[in-house]
């Protein structure tokens, strides 16, 4: 019996927030004096390294555990099946639900018990619970999800991952232009009529690389309220991600008996338009190859990194052919991977 995706669906919020939104932002370095350069020339880089133009933010009315029940509604609906036969909703996020205007993050109850209470599923014996891995979290959740059905522990798991980052971001940090929200989820079931997960890798790397991604104070030596903010040290990452997110991927296809030419399909984790196509590239020169044309959907240009969420929004959009010129047939090998706080990195390989 294979192990796979069976229905997906996404929720790309409607608010959409282009590049001149931040013209007239006061962005400071991390020491609180301001950047040399003119907004324009600040947005000009950004764009040119991330790719972003564009990015989705949640409806002030609309939380993180109210965008995965839309997603996961969609999900339940493509996979055709009863939410009673649920076994497990695995939510992976990193600030809880932060409403409009505040900044603490709400985690009580689960944001999987939320989703489940949204969808009205009776079922005591469907455990909800929540995982906290950084971007890769979306991905650990179908690995958590493909163990529990292997083990004989469950036959039908729902796999979400969203987030609402424009709302812990630091408005004088000129990294908030990174940010976005959304939410993806995925059904994952035993069935020999669909897709099947070949092989899969995590890792965490803690030694010297654990705060890359922090919370911290905002750059404004103005803003004395003691507030916290997702911040990151970009070099840091980059240097990083493309050294070993490669490397896991290697690893992964290896352990799957497939060829690298089988590949049909990257889905690499929206983070950053340079990074994602160095670390491709290099994935591919590790097997004395270069990058194949068409190989790496991408939808960060329009939708900015939504964390969690970018994998599974981007292979839901693709799977049903809302990203044009992509897409993918039953059979073709896809990779998913992805790369972020912990520092976590993981993969899996995967036969639509």
């Amino acid at each position: 019996m294979k192990i796979g995706i069976t229905g997906t669906g996404s929720y790309i919020p409607a608010v959409l927030t282009k590049n001149s939104a931040f013209n007239h932002h006061e962005f400071l370095n991390e020491d609180g004096t301001p950047f040399a350069h003119e907004n324009e020339v600040i947005i000009e880089k950004f764009k040119a390294i991330t790719g972003i133009e564009e990015r989705r933010y949640a409806p002030d009315t609309l939380n993180t555990s109210d965008m995965a029940f839309f997603a996961a509604e969609k999900a339940i609906a493509d996979a055709r099946i009863d939410k009673e036969t649920l076994d497990y909703i695995i939510f992976a996020h990193n600030f809880g639900d932060v409403n409009h205007g505040e900044s603490q993050g709400d985690t009580l109850p689960s944001l999987a018990t939320r989703v489940k209470h949204h969808l009205k599923i009776k079922n005591p014996k469907c455990v909800a619970y929540d995982i906290l891995f950084g971007c890769p979290g979306w991905i650990e959740g179908v690995i958590q999800a493909y163990a529990f059905i292997k083990s004989g522990m469950a036959k039908k798991c729902l796999v979400i991952g969203a987030e609402t980052l424009s709302r812990v971001v630091d408005q004088y940090d000129r990294d908030s232009m990174i940010y976005s929200d959304g939410a993806g989820a995925t059904i994952i079931e035993a069935s020999d009529a669909n897709g099947e997960i070949l092989a899969h890798a995590s890792a965490t790397y803690a030694f010297e690389e654990a705060n890359f991604l922090f919370f911290g104070k905002s750059y404004a030596q103005k803003d004395t309220s003691g507030t916290k903010f997702i911040k990151m040290h970009g070099r840091k990452i980059y240097e990083f991600a493309v050294i070993n997110v490669p490397k896991a991927m290697k690893e992964c296809l290896d352990d799957s008996g497939l060829a690298i030419s089988d590949v049909k399909k990257i889905f690499i984790h929206q983070a950053n338009e340079k990074m994602d196509e160095a670390i491709v590239k290099r994935f591919y020169k590790a097997y004395g190859m270069a990058m194949p044309e068409g190989i790496m959907p991408m939808n960060i240009k329009e939708n900015g990194n939504s964390s969690v969420a970018t994998i599974p929004t981007l292979f839901d959009m693709v799977k049903k052919g809302k990203l044009a010129p992509h897409s993918v047939t039953k059979g073709d090998v896809v990779i998913f991977a992805s790369v972020g706080a912990g520092m976590n990195i993981n993969a899996i390989i995967y036969r639509y």
